[in-house]
């Protein structure tokens, strides 16, 4: 296998992808325009090389890789109304901007084939822009072109055009182009061709485009403490929502490290003995961006053997990686002796033809991301977050920058060239915030939640709804933290007495030092002992001793567990009253394990499951992942939990396994109340755009047809009342009410919804520094009899039942359980936990 540089320019690098036939659509009548949706998102270039743009300019493509995906429709028929009615009614503003007219025109779509074939997409464009006078203003995404012109086909021919150019080595390039339909106002294609246009009129904002977002390196911001940039941009879509055609623009950013990898290796050199397994442990699994043609990259592997003096095959003859980069990026590379890294091709590259690996200069390279290091400087954080998390005021004028920007200069006459109009206004949202919930404690006494969703102060002075007092314990701490240790516990003892539980003296076990096996020996020893709970103390955060602690005590020797620091417990400088808080909030956790009930809220309805189900993917395997199933058992008046996880391979459907683990929820309901839960709400987490097609006809259908088959032999022949519900996180929405944040329980289900979708978005949080982010809520099946109102506020209640934060999270409590499982074991364990923990709340 050959080995290439990571560029275009090479006979056969990574250009070879553009080889791949796009997709070609029919045209759909209007009333299917609610059922599919085309969505773009950039993604850097083959070239790299920026494109200089204006109206009628046929190098109008648009740089970047479009994510088609088809939009599943789900809002069920019989459903008029998805709009609930609790709550106080408000109007919110939302970072969409009305596209005022819908285009009136008829866009021809033609097939361009290059003989011989082109693999590069920078020339294929430059080719065809030497035809701009013939082919007028058009859009061309290297096989795709669009052109207000129709074009008849000559006799005996299929091809519409047969257009001729010469290549620097004078040999002639045919360019064939043939007619491939039309794209009306109705059509779907339409979305296609408007998203195209507005990635051609972003191009004269002068941003680049880095991955799959552009940005703006003119307004970058230097952190020159850390060795980091911060680069501020956007990210765009127009889509078809319930009544008009919206723009969606988010501000994003970009970290960007100053430092290459050429710089971690000499630390590496000067830091480690053995300087070669340092480095190749530091960047394998970095993602690294290349400035020369803003592509990024996955390091896999460090190749020692080869230096910039290696030589490689191109087209053109044997050349060396230091002469490449001379003659096509007139790079000089200083370093000769240094070695290569070696990035494995991709899925996408390799259905494309491009499976050779590529080969990345560490001087070139510059590292992205953040590391665990960074992550735990708070300074830098701090630093960071001044500059990234906009409050909505400073958000909205960036939203109306961007718009300003957009509708003036060159930008402006791409869009009125096509006959397009963006409205300058933010679009306004008819909204309701829901009524806030009451928190309920011991002792009868409860807390009506305001807007701050935090009712951590409560607990210095009210009882848990229901705890388990801890009578046998085992404290587990190195012989040298052991005063440290027991100040804490002393703490943890006092906390408890305050919300009226009871924790009892630990035993002791000191161990001499933290290696791995001390800590193991330790808790067999403590697990022989039967205790309740077992507390480890670490010295510091260690990953590597953390999962060897969580195998030990989940999978060997299954007992509850609570794993502290000493930089926690113990820190050098105490503020007033900060241990104790931590020492509630981890006696919050222990009772939580136990099986306790720290907290409740008020549940009308009986006989009611909720599941949350996530997938995590290992970051030592890329190849596995861990679905974790968590159910509740009774919501309304205890704390317990069934949870089931797991594993399985990259692209193996999670359907038989979502099915056996429900199987086992509703086995565990039913020895516990005798009968079957009357109705089942299922939350799923963790699904992407491209995956709801399969969510929706195979999961969905399977599970039902499972959960059927149980309902019906055990004598209920209706089968299962079941609502299942995706959970989306990651969305680019946003929406303010008066120039701040909404309050948390504010619901949102018109006008940016989706008319093929029974969806809503909820904020149930509230955050202290920058804007909130709501959730997206799509009902793909509803057979609860349950309308979108009980639907929405059933959502909402079960935001506040997290029992690892005396607040409300972002999703259903069952949703976050499910993710903290997957995670614990994707991350730590790596294999199925002891079933006999399977009815707590180990993993907290």
């Amino acid at each position: 296998m050959n080995n290439f540089p990571s560029s275009a320019g090479c006979s056969r690098g990574v250009g070879r992808g553009d080889k791949q036939k796009q997709k070609r659509y029919q045209g759909l009548s209007h009333n299917l325009v609610s059922k599919y949706t085309i969505l773009l998102q950039g993604q850097g270039s083959q070239s790299g090389e920026s494109v200089q743009e204006v109206a009628g300019d046929s190098r109008g493509s648009v740089r970047g890789r479009r994510v088609i995906t088809d939009v599943v429709p789900s809002r069920p028929s019989e459903v008029v109304s998805k709009s609930g009615t609790s709550g106080t009614q408000i109007t919110v503003q939302a970072n969409y901007f009305k596209i005022l007219k819908r285009p009136e025109w008829t866009i021809y779509q033609y097939r361009v084939d290059f003989s011989p074939d082109v693999d590069n997409t920078r020339l294929r464009r430059a080719y065809l822009n030497e035809h701009r006078s013939l082919l007028g203003g058009y859009i061309f995404d290297g096989s795709l072109l669009f052109c207000a012109k129709q074009f008849k086909c000559p006799q005996n021919s299929v091809y519409v055009l047969e257009l001729v150019t010469k290549n620097r080595a004078d040999e002639s390039i045919y360019i064939k182009i043939k007619a491939a339909g039309t794209v009306e106002k109705a059509d779907i294609q339409q979305f296609h061709v408007l998203n195209l246009i507005l990635r051609r009129a972003m191009e004269g904002l002068k941003l680049e485009l880095v991955s799959r977002n552009f940005f703006d390196p003119m307004a970058k911001i230097k952190l020159e403490n850390y060795r980091m940039e911060i680069w501020p941009g956007y990210q765009t879509s127009i889509r078809q929502h319930e009544t008009d055609i919206l723009l969606c623009a988010e501000v994003a950013h970009k970290v960007m490290r100053i430092d290459t990898l050429y710089n971690i290796l000499s630390d590496c050199v000067r830091d480690y003995e053995d300087y070669r397994s340092a480095f190749r442990k530091e960047v394998v699994g970095m993602v690294v961006l290349t400035d020369y043609n803003n592509k990024t990259y996955r390091v896999d592997d460090v190749d020692y053997s080869a230096s910039p003096l290696s030589v490689f095959s191109t087209k053109d003859g044997d050349i060396s990686y230091d002469q490449y980069y001379k003659k096509r990026y007139n790079i000089t590379i200083r370093d000769l002796k240094q070695p290569l890294v070696v990035s494995h091709p991709t899925d996408k590259n390799i259905r494309g033809g491009m499976d050779q690996l590529i080969m990345l200069i560490p001087e070139l390279a510059r590292a992205t991301g953040m590391t665990d290091a960074m992550r735990a400087d708070f300074k830098l954080m701090r630093a960071m977050s001044e500059h990234t998390r906009l409050p909505p005021e400073r958000r909205i004028e960036r939203l109306r920058v961007f718009n300003r920007r957009l509708t003036s200069a060159q930008s402006v006459d791409v869009l009125r060239s096509w006959n397009l109009d963006l409205d300058k206004n933010l679009v306004e949202i008819p909204a309701r915030v829901l009524m806030p919930e009451k928190i309920f404690f011991g002792n009868q006494k409860h807390y009506t939640c305001d807007n701050r969703a935090d009712w951590t102060g409560e607990f210095h002075k009210t009882a848990m709804y229901g705890h388990v007092d801890i009578k046998r314990w085992i404290v587990i701490t190195p012989k040298r933290s052991l005063r440290e240790t027991q100040d804490f516990v002393k703490l943890c003892i006092r906390a408890a007495a305050g919300m009226k539980m009871t924790i009892s003296e630990p035993r002791y076990d000191e161990i001499p030092d933290d290696r791995n096996g001390s800590y193991s020996q330790a808790i067999d020893k403590a697990a022989s002992l039967d205790p309740q709970i077992v507390m480890i103390v670490l010295k510091t955060s260690n990953e590597e001793k953390y999962a060897c602690i969580k195998k030990r005590a989940c999978v060997d020797r299954p007992v509850p567990s609570q794993v502290v620091t000493l930089r926690v417990i113990a820190p050098r400088q105490e503020k007033s009253g900060g241990l104790m808080s931590i020492a509630t909030k981890v006696v919050i956790q222990m009772n939580a394990k136990l099986m306790g009930t720290p907290w409740m809220i008020d549940m009308p309805m009986r006989g009611l499951m909720t599941v949350g189900f996530d997938v995590c993917h290992s970051s030592k395997n890329k190849n596995k992942s861990y679905g974790a199933l968590v159910a509740t058992m009774d919501i309304r008046t205890s704390g317990r939990y069934f949870s089931a996880v797991t594993e399985h391979l990259k692209g193996q459907e999670l359907s038989d396994q979502m099915a056996m683990n429900m199987r086992l929820a509703l086995k565990a309901y039913q020895e516990h109340h005798g009968a079957l839960p009357e109705r089942i709400i299922f939350y799923r987490d963790g699904v992407g755009d491209g995956q709801l097609h399969q969510v929706v006809h195979i999961e969905v259908e399977l599970l039902k047809s499972k959960l059927d088959d149980i309902y019906k032999s055990a004598g209920k022949p209706e089968g299962c009342r079941l609502a299942f519900i995706i959970v989306s996180k990651r969305i680019n929405t946003r929406y303010f009410v008066n120039k701040r944040n909404p309050a948390p329980g504010t619901v949102v289900d018109d006008i940016i919804t989706l008319p093929e979708r029974y969806d809503f978005f909820l904020v149930s949080q509230s955050v202290r520094q920058g804007t909130v982010s709501p959730t997206n809520y799509n009902i793909i099946y509803n057979k609860m009899g349950l309308s979108a109102d009980k639907l929405q506020i059933l959502s909402y209640k079960m935001t506040h039942m997290y029992y690892n934060f005396s607040g409300t999270c972002r999703v259903p409590s069952v949703c976050q359980y499910a993710h903290k499982l997957a995670f614990l074991i994707a991350e730590s364990i790596n294999r199925a936990p002891s079933s006999g923990l399977e009815n707590q709340l180990y993993f907290l």
